[in-house]
């Protein structure tokens, strides 16, 4: 007769070797941050920035970088840009060589195909279809950079858009919280504190 608890050891032992598998990722994983850790107390980055504490590939939201770090990372970036702009041959009509740092939506959405990009190709552990999963990316990225602009800014001049600023009104958000959500009627806001 079988032993009735056969298959619970086996998908045991099934299981210990995965968390084996990934203990030892982790462990080549965090060695290699110690590496990047040593580097940046001398060593200088492939684009001209030494290292910093931020994992390659890990999301950057501008705002909330801290501003001893936002010089080197912006160098490392604009680096970057640069240098993908050569590589694939991007025209005015598809990024505006003039002013493409100067608008937050492009400044965002080549900061993700960044990000995307560190983690692509800058991860040997875990390549697989990284790269060609980022290409399908950065056709997509540019294609809307590009439709974004409609000529305004193509020119090699940069053209602020003629357009109202919706963050700086307080009554206007004020305004749209009180009217509350779409087929609700409310008597006052949905949420006091966002007011």
């Amino acid at each position: 007769m079988p032993d009735p608890l056969g298959p619970l050891f086996d998908a045991l032992e099934s299981i210990n070797g995965e968390l084996t598998g990934f203990a030892a990722r982790l462990a080549r994983l965090e060695d290699s941050g110690a590496v990047r850790g040593a580097a940046k107390q001398g060593a200088a980055g492939e684009d001209g920035g030494s290292d910093n504490a931020r994992a390659r590939g890990a999301p950057v939201v501008w705002h909330k970088v801290k501003e001893e770090e936002r010089g080197e990372l912006w160098g490392e970036f604009t680096a970057w840009v640069i240098r993908m702009a050569d590589t694939y041959e991007l025209t005015t009509e598809q990024l505006p060589h003039a002013c493409w740092w100067e608008h937050g939506a492009v400044v965002a959405e080549l900061t993700a195909l960044w990000t995307g990009w560190e983690s692509a190709f800058g991860n040997e552990e875990d390549a697989a279809a990284g790269p060609y999963l980022w290409h399908d990316a950065w056709a997509r990225g540019i294609e809307r950079i590009g439709r974004s602009w409609l000529g305004e800014c193509t020119n090699g001049y940069h053209q602020a858009k003629s357009r109202t600023v919706w963050g700086t009104d307080p009554a206007y958000r004020k305004k749209i919280i009180e009217a509350g959500p779409p087929g609700v009627s409310s008597g006052g806001p949905t949420n006091p504190k966002a007011a």
